[in-house]
């Protein structure tokens, strides 16, 4: 038996006092006279179990690591605590103690048991307990607290540590909520730095950090040193495999160097640390720790206690370490990787039950979500080994690989990590050509591409739910556009109907106009006066002209007509004076041949003659004199 298992489970109960504060009040499991808090300095555990800000909640849960002084039974290894709160009305009670003052009585409690990894069915069984315990309405009553210690004995006994008992945050959640930074995260963790995680509700805060560390395989088995920086028990145990069952995957990831082991000489993992604890983490000998804080007091202290803080509340991640900005930047195979994945998750995602995929399948499953991360970390841990392998002028590249595949992990975490003391445990225990057992290559390997950016677009479409939102708009403005479009070819036909009746009316107007005009044509022969003209063009009155719908144009069309009446006349008239011209110049060339040379002489005279007269203007007077009858009108018989 080792250890750890060597640790019986116990069930204590603490209470907080209105004068002394949190205490512990009993111990189950325990032999009498005998005060485990004592024995092994458990000072913090009040403190650890009844979380800052527990009494704004019905129920709370809290998840703490102990260490265990070496004694007869084991060495010196690490336990693990939850806890669960809860409070009642004072007046509730049964019995009532005389030194409870306040109006509410706050008590949680404990489980303190040797492996986290029973923590998942450990929880809901202290939930009904708890919840039981406080419905009696009577802390004398024990018994059922007796009883549950009784059966943790047996039912942790009973369980099998080689077997994978994962705890935390349902991974899916984690991806889904952080994206590409959970894969930051991820690396964070191996680089060892001081990671501080803040937020209002302690059971959420704890999870997050058993998720994250429980990517990878094997390191909740062998969580013996967390508890403290002094602890060195796993470095020293540990030996290297010098033989690999390739069907067997626990030989394969005992082979490749796995767990990578993160809290050992000089670091510590405290899933809730509370504020009294804030000596041991400015200790100079403790160099790297996961912790986590409800209290909002170390978010004004945040650079002093950590390299890169997480506050859940608002989701964000603030790296104050300058360096660590710079290793945790994800490359474009990291990012594509991680991009796949989230788009996995998101495109599979039931709000109704986030842990499992909506289509019940195994994509997108929390199986499959540790199988990706598992595949990642091997392909890693062979790259680096490549890399170490290149880095000797004496070996020469091998043709099956091409490059160095590290560079997609981004070199520049790959030398922060090589500085860490879970990397020289790491580089220790392992065969120098691991790459020959696992291909050196990023999985999602290559530079950024186009379908990079349409699977980041895609992704962001999806996160926002820009498409949700769009098919409100989209259909709002559909209906919008059918309403117009419909009011537009109603205005458009009315108008068009409107231009066709008058049209219609303008040609009925010409042809009435034209039909009086021939007919006054035909019977006159002669053209209106000018006092009819001017009567008739006369234009109208801004109210007629105002009042009318379309312009009037029997006016123009008579002006028309009249003006075509004279340029008839004219020509008329023209033709006729031609004509006797040319039957007088025939008259006189055919004169008595005697006097054709005089006659001819005289003949050229009286034409140039002509022609002046007719340039200066007498020709056309003339003209018009013999066109024109006495009362002005031309003659078209003349």
């Amino acid at each position: 038996m080792t250890a750890t298992r060597s640790f019986v489970p116990i069930v204590g109960v603490v209470g907080f006092h209105h004068a002394r504060g949190p205490e512990i009040e009993s111990w189950f499991g325990v032999e009498d006279g005998i005060d485990p808090a004592i024995d092994d300095d458990w000072s913090f555990l009040p403190f650890m179990a009844l979380s800052d800000g527990a009494h704004a909640a019905t129920e709370d849960f809290s998840y703490f690591t102990l260490r265990r002084r070496r004694s007869s039974k084991g060495p010196a290894t690490s336990v693990f605590g939850i806890s669960c709160t809860r409070q009642i009305d004072s007046n509730a009670l049964v019995h009532r103690p005389a030194d409870v003052t306040r109006s509410t009585v706050q008590k949680a409690v404990v489980a303190i048991a040797h492996s986290p990894q029973c923590f998942g069915q450990l929880r809901e069984k202290l939930s009904m307990v708890t919840g039981a315990w406080f419905a009696q309405k009577d802390f004398t009553d024990v018994d059922i607290l007796k009883k549950f210690q009784e059966s943790l004995v047996t039912n942790l006994r009973d369980s099998d540590d080689d077997r994978d008992q994962y705890l935390g945050l349902p991974l899916r959640e984690l991806i889904y909520e952080y994206k590409h930074q959970t894969l930051v995260l991820f690396k964070c963790c191996l680089l060892q730095p001081k990671m501080l995680f803040f937020g209002s509700r302690c059971e959420r805060l704890c999870m997050m950090q058993f998720s994250l560390i429980s990517l990878i395989p094997g390191l909740l088995r062998n969580l013996e040193d967390c508890a403290d920086p002094d602890f060195d028990s796993y470095e020293k145990k540990i030996i290297k495999p010098t033989s690999l069952k390739s069907s067997e995957r626990s030989s394969l990831l005992s082979y490749m160097g796995l767990p990578l082991q993160l809290f050992g000489k000089g670091s510590l993992f405290g899933p809730y640390t509370p504020l009294q604890q804030l000596d041991v983490l400015a200790d100079f000998g403790t160099k790297s720790y996961i912790v986590g804080s409800t209290n909002s007091l170390l978010l004004q202290q945040k650079d002093r206690y950590s390299d890169i803080l997480i506050n859940l509340d608002e989701s964000t991640i603030n790296i104050t370490s300058s360096s660590l900005r710079n290793a945790l930047a994800l490359s474009a195979a990291d990012r594509r990787w991680i991009d796949f994945l989230t788009q996995t998750i998101t495109s599979t995602w039931d709000e109704n039950n986030p842990s499992r995929p909506k289509t019940l399948g195994y994509m997108g499953s929390e199986e499959f979500i540790r199988l990706q991360f598992e595949e990642y970390l091997l392909a890693l841990l062979s790259s680096v080994k490549y890399h170490i392998y290149l880095e000797n002028p004496q070996n020469s590249p091998l043709l099956s690989i091409e490059g160095d595949p590290s560079l997609d992990f981004n070199t520049e975490w790959i030398h922060c990590w090589r500085q860490t003391s879970s990397f020289a445990l790491f580089a220790a225990h392992t065969d120098s050509h691991l790459f020959d057992i696992v291909e050196p290559r990023h999985p999602t390997t290559g530079n950024l591409s186009f379908e990079d950016i349409q699977r980041r677009l895609a992704l962001q479409i999806q996160t926002l739910h820009l498409d949700e939102r769009l098919a409100s708009s989209k259909e709002l403005l559909n209906k919008h556009l059918a309403t117009g479009h419909k009011k537009v070819s109603t205005a458009f036909t009315s108008l068009w109907a409107d231009i066709e009746a008058m049209r219609e009316a303008q040609r009925n107007r010409n042809q009435t106009g034209a039909t009086k005009t021939t007919t006054t044509t035909d019977e006159n022969f002669h053209l209106p006066s000018s006092e009819t003209i001017s009567t008739e063009t006369k234009p109208p009155t801004p109210s007629h002209r105002f009042a009318a719908r379309a312009p009037d144009l029997s006016i123009a069309h008579a002006s028309v007509a009249a003006a075509g009446q004279k340029a008839g006349a004219y020509f008329s008239s023209w033709g006729t004076w031609a004509s006797e011209r040319r039957k007088g110049w025939a008259t006189r060339t055919t004169t008595g041949n005697g006097g054709e040379e005089g006659g001819r002489g005289e003949d050229v005279a009286a034409r140039v003659r002509e022609k002046r007269s007719w340039d200066s203007g007498l020709g056309r007077s003339a003209m018009r004199k013999e066109a024109k009858g006495g009362d002005g009108i031309g003659r078209l018989d003349a």
